[in-house]
C-alpha cells in the first residue's frame, strides 16, 4: 500500500467501503475519517462476526493502529459514545485508539429535529435523508453559528454559545415546522455529562497527522457515502452536505493535498442508491429484486432498501475526473453470480444525442436513458474466491471490460463480506 492512500466510493455510497478499509489497515499506522457524520454506515464482517461502524474509522479493530476523526465530521456526542460503548463491549479498547479534531463542529439533538420536521413538510419532495441531523449541522457550521468540539473545553463560553443556537432552532421548530420544540437545558446537560468523556480523545488532528508523515508512516483516510452525494459534484440537491470526492480529505483533516500518494475508488460490481434522485440503470423488475436479494441490499444505518441497478460506467467517468482516482476496488462480484447476461451503461441518450457523462443539471440527468452492452454471465460460483484465475472465464472478462471502460486498474475484487475473501491484483 502506497504511504497515504485515500479510499472512498464513487457511486451513491454502500460500496463495500469498511471490509477494504478494514483490510488494507493491516498495513497503515492510521486511519483517518475526514467528513459526514453518522449517517454513514461501515459494515465490517470479521470470523463471521458482523459490525457497523458509523463514526469511528474502520481501522479501530487494528491494535496497531491509531484512528483520527477530521474536522470535517460532524460529531454527534451521543451517537459517538454510544458506539465506543458497544465496541468495548466486544472488548476493543476505542479510547486507546481514537482522537477527535477540536475543530468538528458538533451535531446536536436540535440538528435531527429539524431534519425530520423539514423532510415531512417536503412530502413527496423529500430529499430522502436519513433523519440525523447531519444537513442541518453543516448549516450551523457554515453559517458559522455552530458549536465545536473545542468549545467544550470552557463551559463558560459555551454556555451562551449553546443556548443562542438552541432559541435559533426552537424558533424555527416551534414557528415554522409547527412541531414541539426541544428542552433546551436537559439537553445542554445531556452535553455537558458527555463532554466529560470527549474531551480526553480531543486533539489538533491536523498536527498529529503531519508529524506521522515527517515519520514516514502509513496514513489511510476514509471516505463516507458516495462521491455522487457530494454536495458540489453529486446529484444535487439529492447529495449529502458534505464533499465525499477527494478534496474533502485535506479539508477535512488538515493534510495537505499534495502529502497524499493514490486515490483508490471503490464500486460495487453493479449500482446502488438509498433515497431520491436520478438512477438511470435502476431495474424496476426480477432482476433488480433477485440482486437487492442477493446483495442483502438494506441501508447499514436505516435499514432502508436499496435501489438497485447494473453497473453506470458515466458514473465512474467523471468520478475519475473529480478524485484524480488511480484504481478501483470492484465489491460483491459474488452477486452477480448466476445472472445469464450482465448489462453495463456504457453512454446515454439525451434528446437524441449520445453522451458518456452525466450532465451537472439534475433535470438533464434525470432524462438520461442508458445505453447499454450487454455481457454473457457465468454459472460457476465467485463467492469466497481469493485467487484470480480460479475464477470463472466470464467473471474474467466482466473484469477486464470495466477496466478497460473506465480505463482504471482493479485492484481489488471482493467475493464475499468476509475480510479474506478479496483478490488482490498484482
Amino acid at each position: 500500500m502506497s504511504e497515504n492512500l485515500i479510499v472512498l466510493g464513487v457511486q451513491w455510497g454502500d460500496e463495500g467501503k469498511g471490509k477494504l478499509v478494514d483490510l488494507l489497515t493491516e498495513g497503515c499506522n492510521a486511519v483517518v475519517r475526514f467528513q459526514g457524520g453518522h449517517n454513514a454506515g461501515h459494515t465490517l464482517v470479521i470470523n463471521g462476526k458482523k459490525t457497523v461502524l458509523h463514526l469511528i474509522p474502520s481501522g479501530v479493530f487494528h491494535s496497531h493502529v491509531m484512528c483520527f476523526i477530521g474536522n470535517g465530521v460532524v460529531l454527534a456526542p451521543d451517537a459517538l459514545l454510544h458506539e465506543i460503548h458497544l465496541l468495548e463491549g466486544l472488548g476493543v479498547p476505542v479510547t486507546q485508539r481514537l482522537k477527535i479534531s477540536l475543530a468538528c463542529s458538533l451535531l446536536l439533538p436540535f440538528h435531527a429535529a429539524i431534519d425530520k420536521a423539514r423532510e415531512k413538510l417536503l412530502g413527496k419532495e423529500m430529499i430522502g435523508t436519513t433523519g440525523r441531523g447531519i444537513g442541518p449541522a453543516y448549516e450551523d457550521k457554515i453559517a458559522r453559528r455552530g458549536i465545536r468540539a473545542a468549545d467544550l473545553l470552557n463551559k463558560k463560553t459555551l454556555e451562551p454559545k449553546f443556548f443562542a443556537l438552541a432559541d435559533y432552532h426552537n424558533f424555527l421548530l416551534k414557528n415554522y415546522y409547527q412541531v414541539e420544540p426541544l428542552n433546551s437545558r436537559e439537553v445542554f446537560d445531556e452535553l455537558l455529562l458527555n463532554a466529560e468523556k470527549i474531551i480526553p480523545l480531543l486533539s489538533d488532528v491536523g498536527v498529529e497527522l503531519n508529524a506521522y508523515r515527517v515519520s514516514n508512516k502509513k496514513i489511510l483516510f476514509e471516505g463516507a457515502q458516495g462521491s455522487w452525494l457530494d454536495i458540489d459534484h453529486g446529484t444535487y440537491p439529492f447529495v449529502t452536505s458534505s464533499n465525499t470526492t477527494a478534496g474533502g480529505a485535506a479539508t477535512g483533516s488538515g493534510f495537505g493535498p499534495l502529502y497524499f500518494d493514490h486515490v483508490l475508488g471503490v464500486v460495487k460490481a453493479y449500482t446502488t442508491r438509498v433515497g431520491a434522485g436520478p438512477f438511470p440503470t435502476e431495474l424496476f423488475d426480477e432482476v433488480g429484486e433477485k440482486i437487492a436479494t442477493l446483495g442483502n441490499e438494506f441501508g447499514a444505518t436505516t435499514g432502508r432498501k436499496r435501489r438497485c441497478g447494473w453497473f453506470d460506467a458515466g458514473l465512474m467517468h467523471r468520478a475519475k475526473q473529480i478524485n484524480s482516482l488511480t484504481g478501483l476496488a470492484l465489491m460483491k462480484l459474488d452477486v452477480l453470480d448466476g445472472f445469464e447476461t450482465i448489462k453495463v451503461c456504457t453512454a446515454y441518450r439525451l434528446n437524441g444525442k449520445l453522451i458518456n457523462i452525466p450532465p451537472l443539471n439534475i433535470e438533464e440527468f434525470s432524462a438520461c436513458e442508458p445505453v447499454y452492452e450487454e455481457l454473457p454471465g457465468w454459472s460457476t460460483p465467485t463467492a469466497g474466491v481469493r485467487d484470480f484465475a480460479k475464477l470463472p472465464e466470464n467473471a474474467k472478462n466482466y473484469i477486464s471490460y470495466l477496466e478497460k471502460i473506465t480505463e482504471l486498474p482493479i485492484q481489488f475484487i471482493s467475493t464475499g463480506a468476509e475480510r479474506d475473501d478479496t483478490i488482490i491484483s498484482n
